[in-house]
């Protein structure tokens, strides 16, 4: 299992740093990753409600979700929609973001010295959610090297993981 993790954590890596080194195509790509994950949660939903452990506003989600997961798949542009989503998705995330540190920030302003790095980090984050609504083609290829680096992150992890585990298991 620990070669499988270390082959899986390589993969990882390797396919992290061809998304940041083709950050837009990686973006465009995600539109096919929200389209399966719908179809996915359409046909886990749909299993549910068959079990009867689901309410009928759970059913009707999982039979939406499942038919736009079809859709997106079947119908080549509609990936498009989707990307188009995560964008806006990601500029209004930093939006909220900034305004909750902004928040949270004066909230421990007489408690904590070091309140204004937070005010700061806040007032960044709605610039770069303002910026982000924009000019949605920066956010894209953001996001398409962000993607990337989760990879290559997670893929590091999983390694180093398994050499833990593996140690631990020597030592044991």
């Amino acid at each position: 299992m620990a070669v499988v993790s270390v082959i899986l954590g390589i993969l990882l890596i390797i396919s992290g740093f061809s998304c940041m080194f083709t950050p837009f195509a990686t973006f465009l790509s995600a539109g096919y990753f929200v389209g399966i994950m719908m179809f996915a949660y359409g046909i886990a939903g749909i299993i549910k409600a068959f079990q009867k452990r689901s309410t009928v506003l759970d059913t009707v989600m999982s039979i939406l979700a499942f038919i736009v997961g079809i859709i997106s798949l079947i119908r080549p542009g509609t990936t498009l929609v989707f990307d188009m989503m995560i964008l806006y998705l990601v500029a209004f995330w930093f939006l909220m973001r900034g305004i909750i540190a902004i928040v949270v920030a004066f909230q421990v302003k007489g408690i904590s010295s070091n309140w204004f790095l937070g005010l700061i980090i806040g007032i960044l984050s709605v610039i770069l959610g303002i910026y982000s609504f924009a000019h949605p083609a920066v956010t894209a290829f953001t996001t398409g090297f962000l993607i990337g680096f989760y990879f290559v992150e997670t893929g590091i992890d999983l390694i180093l993981a398994t050499i833990m585990i593996n140690k631990i298991k020597d030592a044991v």
